[in-house]
């Protein structure tokens, strides 16, 4: 499935692309007026191979939740036990991401890739536990390649069921008590900067806790010396489930040309092993703000994406890029709706 996914993913379309520009230099407003939001459409015509590209709805955020071995280490105060209860919030419309989400209309469907506790079936919520957690990846690596390509291929039967479904924006989320500190790992893997750099306050832990984390990532390197030309085997030592199939999301809406806005540190340290499987998956990738997690904006610059949004956010759930949605839709709708000069008998300077 993985490999049949990354041949579907192609370079953006010139054609669609200059179509796009074309358009928005007719439309009734100073060229350039909207600033990045141009670019994006641009960049959206191109993934979507049409000029003008879809509109961006209805839209799905996914929750992806998994437990990680890591959290023996100490890396965090919160106990395991929150993820499985958080699962609970989520799918009783509790969590900021579903006051979020009805605000911007926007879906929310939670995936079970690897919760330590057994959930119950219910609405919104999908069962794809791969197993019940990640190893403690400073000890030996978290997960088998076997299990990291079972959750990647998770993400990737998620979005092409939702897109079979009508959804037009993919939105990434997340839930995993201790899930920052594999996303340092990840990140400070592909980026080749500092775990120092990289490894932030997560939920919001003291100094001493915060330099055992630090000296976690540098364990976990250390010990595994993760190759990046390998994603999947980086995904495997140091990565957790959710990031394994937050990366297969992005590949999964990559390949069907349909955008993925990103969430905060975990989303974009998922989407750099998603690149680095296939770069054209760039192309589908919308960043949709910056967290305060320094790691985030390591990687963001990495990948050469520019949030729209910089809010000091650091919540996680899928909650930045829910907020995010409307821009980018916006940014689609003029597209659509804006009038030419010709049409509105308008006249140009």
């Amino acid at each position: 499935m993985l490999n049949r996914t990354i041949a579907s993913i192609v370079p953006p379309d010139v054609a669609a692309m200059e179509a796009a520009r074309a358009l928005q230099g007719r439309l009734t407003k100073p060229a350039g007026s909207l600033g990045v939001l141009e670019e994006l459409s641009i960049r959206l015509a191109g993934l979507a191979r049409t000029c003008p590209p879809p509109l961006l709805d209805p839209a799905t955020v996914v929750v992806f939740a998994g437990d990680h071995g890591v959290h023996a280490q100490g890396v965090t105060p919160w106990p395991q036990e929150v993820t499985a209860q958080m699962v609970a919030n989520f799918l009783a419309g509790g969590a900021v991401v579903n006051a979020f989400a009805r605000q911007a209309g926007v879906h929310v469907t939670v995936v079970d890739v690897g919760v330590a506790a057994t959930l119950e079936a219910g609405p919104g919520l999908i069962l794809a536990k791969v197993r019940p957690g990640t190893r403690d990846l400073a000890v030996e690596p978290a997960l088998t390649r076997a299990e990291a390509l079972q959750a990647i291929e998770v993400g990737i039967t998620v979005a092409d069921q939702l897109v079979d479904a009508g959804t037009r924006a993919l939105l990434t989320g997340d839930m995993g008590i201790a899930n920052t500190t594999p996303s340092a790992a990840l990140i400070a893997t592909f980026t080749g900067v500092d775990p120092g750099r990289v490894t932030g306050l997560g939920t919001g832990i003291d100094s001493a806790t915060h330099t055992t984390k630090i000296d976690v990532v540098r364990r976990a390197l250390a010990l595994h010396s993760p190759e990046p030309t390998d994603p999947v085997g980086v995904l495997a030592a140091v990565g957790g489930l959710e990031h394994a199939a937050l990366a297969g999301l992005i590949l999964g809406g990559a390949a069907r040309g349909v955008p993925v806005v990103l969430d905060g540190v975990i989303a974009v340290s998922a989407a750099l092993a998603a690149v680095a499987l296939a770069p054209a998956a760039l192309g589908a990738l919308v960043a949709g703000h910056r967290s305060v997690e320094p790691g985030a904006t390591v990687a963001l610059s990495h990948l050469d994406l520019e949030p729209l949004l910089d809010l000091g956010l650091r919540l996680g759930e899928g909650t930045g890029a829910v907020l995010a949605l409307p821009i980018a839709a916006a940014a689609v709708r003029v597209l659509h709706e804006v009038a030419t000069f010709d049409t509105a008998g308008v006249s140009e300077k």
